[in-house]
């Protein structure tokens, strides 16, 4: 996301100069239209990098929400092979303690 979208920057717009001709434009008029866009432009830009950090941090949280669950997935398939495996061994205890008696 490290390309450069905007074509101009806030600083861009205020520095450009228009060239007059013999019936060029009212130069207050196009100063206080082009403030008006610096203006917009620099809400927009803020808007626009707050739209981006709240991206990434959602990203970021979406990514730990994963890692968490498949944590989890891992951890009951290893409790539950476990749990087995302790049921086994009491099992096999039980018939070594009290023989083929448990089982009539």
């Amino acid at each position: 996301m490290s390309e450069q979208r905007f074509h101009l920057t806030a600083k861009e717009i205020l520095e450009k100069d228009f060239k007059q001709g013999f019936r060029g434009y009212d130069q207050d008029e196009v100063d206080k239209f082009l403030d008006l866009i610096i203006k917009d432009y620099e809400n927009f830009q803020k808007e626009y990098d707050a739209v981006v950090q709240e991206n990434n941090r959602l990203r970021k949280e979406a990514q730990s929400s994963t890692d968490h669950q498949q944590t989890r997935r891992m951890s009951a398939v290893t409790s539950s092979t476990t749990n087995s495996d302790i049921l086994q061994r009491l099992s096999n205890l039980e018939k070594h303690v009290f023989g083929s008696k448990l089982y009539d």
